[in-house]
């Protein structure tokens, strides 16, 4: 196995993500920060810092000229970064030193590498809000159709009371929504421009560095600070914290999901499920077994992004590295989640028959709490309450039904009412509905 089986060739259908994985490239880097280099001559030539000859002769040659990354791995092991490696040979394949000596003029590595960064994870965000619109469109349909579709609701993996379906639905959606609702604060904080120089101050640009900085922000579309955010690293925080909790969104859908289709409850069925070596009968469900699975990934991931937040003085290379150790799997924990979240919610339908079937054995024991609510209008509720346990002591034991019990016990054929999922649905359609309104309004 791979280091990473995000990255193995065995694993590449499971785990790894097309788009997200071309973002996270040695060649989409270095592109990125040839890119940001270039951009950065532009406007230096605009502000007369180079020249603008040189200006303009830079920014074309960072968009033509090609740089392989593996040629730059010894320089970049030795030196811990790969900017310095970078720069020697854009300047070769420049063949131009008058000009080439203005590349790289007054920034730093982690002004390069921070705002490439930024670049591709502008890119990263946009897939990102395309699948979670995918996914929350798929939820409401679900939801809107299914929100009267009775279902066994389950505490402590027990059966408790009545839902709906599309309820259960809408409970996936709804944090999947809210985080939605927070993507353009996550972008705010990470889509931003690097320009500090070497301790964060922009000296090197004199007077015109705050101007400098505004200017590559604008030829970048990305936003400024104002300040240096070398050691500052809460923006990352922050999108790999909700990438988290999209993913555990995620998995916790997945997790139902698992139970919900396993042998002896049927209630839903996948389409695609994975087949055993051995058992030709079985249909694994490997999708919402890999929702759970990225997530566990990705939240180990995010713990590591988290402390690597933590930044000594102005600058600190072991945060740093820490974080580009976990930032890429972050990604492509939640860009993966997202994709696979789509398909199976594509492909999944629920089975209605089975549903009714662990709703009610035949015993009618799930209404026990409706009918001990109901009893209340002619005893206490601690009354009610013990007087309906020992009822279903009794159907457990003996056999027969509670609904049947309830009516003769206390001589009053209207409690049948009560012993139907519909009149126990509660607001379970209209949290559906409400869902797939705001969903789609």
């Amino acid at each position: 196995m791979a280091v990473t089986p995000f990255d193995s060739g065995l694993y590449r259908d499971l785990f790894h993500d097309t788009e997200i994985g071309s973002l996270f490239s040695d060649s989409a880097e270095i592109r990125a920060m040839m890119l940001v280099e270039g951009a950065l001559a532009k406007v230096q030539g605009q502000l007369g810092i180079i020249p603008e000859l040189s200006a303009a002769f830079i920014e074309r040659s960072c968009r033509e000229i090609q740089v392989d990354p593996t040629g730059l791995t010894a320089e970049t092991g030795a030196n811990g970064i790969p900017v310095p490696a970078l720069v020697k040979a854009m300047r070769v394949a420049m063949e131009a030193p008058d000009h080439a000596q203005y590349l790289h003029w007054g920034a730093t590595t982690q002004d390069i590498m921070d705002t490439a960064l930024a670049l591709r994870l502008r890119q990263i965000l946009a897939l990102c809000e395309q699948r979670l619109d995918a996914v929350l469109a798929r939820m409401a349909d679900m939801a809107q159709t299914h929100a009267t579709l009775p279902m066994a609701g389950r505490t402590w993996m027990q059966v408790a009371t009545p839902t709906s379906f599309g309820a259960v639905v809408a409970s996936w959606g709804r944090p999947l929504a809210e985080l939605r609702a927070r993507l353009e604060t996550v972008r705010a904080g990470c889509l931003i421009v690097s320009l500090s120089g070497a301790a964060g101050t922009g000296a090197a640009y004199g007077p015109k560095a705050a101007e400098l900085r505004q200017r590559l922000a604008d030829e970048l579309r990305l936003g400024n600070r104002d300040a240096s955010w070398h050691s500052a690293r809460d923006g990352i925080a922050g999108l790999s914290a909700w990438a988290a909790q999209i993913s555990a969104s995620l998995a916790k859908m997945g997790e139902d999901v698992l139970l919900m289709s396993q042998s002896g409850i049927g209630e839903l069925r996948l389409g695609g499920s994975g087949s055993s070596s051995t058992m030709p009968q079985k249909q694994n469900p490997v999708a919402p077994s890999l929702l759970s699975a990225l997530a566990r990934n990705t939240i180990g991931a995010n713990t590591t992004l988290q402390s690597a937040a933590i930044h000594r003085q102005q600058r600190d290379a072991a945060a740093w590295m820490a974080e580009w150790m976990a930032l890429g799997q972050v990604c492509m924990g939640v860009g993966r989640g997202l994709a696979v979240a789509d398909q199976m919610l594509g492909q999944m339908t629920p089975d209605a028959e089975a549903m009714l079937a662990n709703l009610d054995d035949g015993r009618g024991l799930i209404y026990a709490e409706a009918l001990q609510f109901a009893l209340t209008d002619r005893m206490s509720r601690p009354d009610a309450q013990q007087a309906v346990k020992e009822l279903c002591q009794s159907v457990m034991a003996d056999g027969g039904n509670l609904r049947d019990a309830a009516v003769a016990k206390w001589d009053e054929p209207g409690l049948a009412a009560l012993f139907s999922p519909a009149a126990q649905l509660g607001l379970a359609p209209s949290e559906a509905r409400g869902f797939a309104q705001m969903i789609r309004g």
